[in-house]
């Protein structure tokens, strides 16, 4: 598919009461309700604190696709792009060869709790990604017996990640990083491995064509506790998204839209070809994840005295905060240093000048700074 018909296939089907960060069981409830007969919609579960864990299956064909989105419940991107996708699949004709070939599971929300609560925990502040052995979370015992049941040939474990991961050590964020998990200490590059990073190098191939050297490839470290790595020792080819910043786009939003060509571009390779792995190198031509971001960098900053100057540099991190049910982005001084080998989202030069907090007060790691002041101005730092 070129990059014009899934520009376009976007335009035509983005859900539109789906948007910002927070998004909970009460937005996807009537879109649920909403959906033909064609689905299938129910409930796998429960919550720790009760709340239902939804899911929604879909075609008839051989190939199956196991998907669930926000296991971390502050991580909703990718469960926007999948109603984008489900919309595609109730209304276009480009999904009807999806259907026929391939059968969807889709668990929008894993984590019901902690979406509410816009955390990455569940309700009793357990990581539902590092509960694949143990099983101690209803959640995760919902995901597990869905894997157990439906016995899916290819797995899509859907997360958010944080702005200041990059691709490579470069000036390049990491807007979409992917994974094909490790499944032993080794990390022994195995068929199922193959196969995973095969379908990664393919969506790879149609990112550069968007968001060219914005593509990362996260850290294969091998965890069984992790969902991704315990479904892939089952030799199940498993990828992870992580569904990262674009300049300017704090609310995902063209995110969203690279996120949502990933999925078309996966499924039709899945649909029409016998994946074989062959490809798999591909995979490594991605640049690894670092971490060479910060939201904001002031450089040439005084943070010294007018007697005794001391000139360095001022890294601010946005703390994402759930603020009267809206998600607010509030800057926070994480180092005071030089930080030659980072970059900003946004850079501003004090010049040497004077830099200060609230009531012209020295900078502090670790205090919130709404602003500060650069000379004898008020630099508004907060979004």
């Amino acid at each position: 598919m070129t990059i014009t018909e899934l520009t376009a296939l976007y335009e035509t089907y983005k859900e539109p009461k789906l948007h910002g960060r927070y998004i909970t069981n009460s937005h996807i409830k009537p879109l649920l309700e909403n959906l033909d007969s064609s689905f299938e919609v129910f409930d796998i579960g429960t919550s720790v604190l009760g709340k239902p864990i939804s899911a929604i299956k879909i075609g008839t064909g051989k190939k199956r696709i196991l998907l669930w989105s926000q296991m971390h419940g502050n991580e909703s991107t990718t469960t926007k792009a999948l109603f984008d996708f489900i919309n595609v699949l109730k209304h276009s004709k480009v999904a009807l060869h999806l259907k026929d070939t391939c059968t969807f599971y889709i668990i929008p929300i894993l984590n019901p709790d902690g979406a509410e609560a816009y955390t990455r925990l569940n309700a009793v502040d357990v990581d539902l990604n590092r509960d694949a052995q143990l099983l101690t979370q209803p959640e995760s015992k919902v995901l597990r017996a869905v894997y157990d049941s439906f016995k899916p040939d290819f797995c899509f474990n859907l997360h958010g990640q944080r702005t200041i991961f990059s691709a490579g050590s470069i000036n390049k964020v990491a807007t979409v990083s992917f994974l094909s998990p490790a499944q032993d200490e080794n990390r022994t590059i195995t068929d199922s491995r193959k196969i995973g990073m095969d379908i990664i190098a393919e969506m790879n191939t149609t990112l550069q064509q968007l968001i060219p050297n914005q593509v990362g490839r996260y850290d294969d470290s091998f965890n069984i506790n992790c969902v991704g790595d315990s479904f892939q020792s089952f030799n199940v080819p498993t990828i992870l998204f992580e569904a990262g910043h674009y300049a300017n786009d704090y609310d995902r939003n063209q995110t969203r839209f690279y996120i949502f060509s990933s999925y078309i571009t996966a499924f039709n390779y899945i649909s029409s070809e016998e994946i074989s792995g062959d490809n798999y190198n591909a995979y490594f031509e991605i640049p690894e994840n670092d971490k060479c971001f910060y939201d904001v960098i002031i450089r040439n900053a005084n943070v010294g005295t007018v007697e005794e100057p001391q000139i360095l540099d001022v890294a601010i991190l946005f703390v994402e905060k759930l603020i009267n049910g809206k998600v607010e982005f509030i800057p926070k001084v994480d180092k005071i240093e030089l930080l030659t080998n980072y970059y900003g989202h946004k850079e501003v030069n004090a010049n040497n000048m004077s830099v200060l907090g609230a009531d012209n007060k020295p900078l502090m790691v670790g205090v919130e700074n709404d602003f500060v002041t650069i000379g004898a101005d008020n630099f508004l730092l907060k979004l």
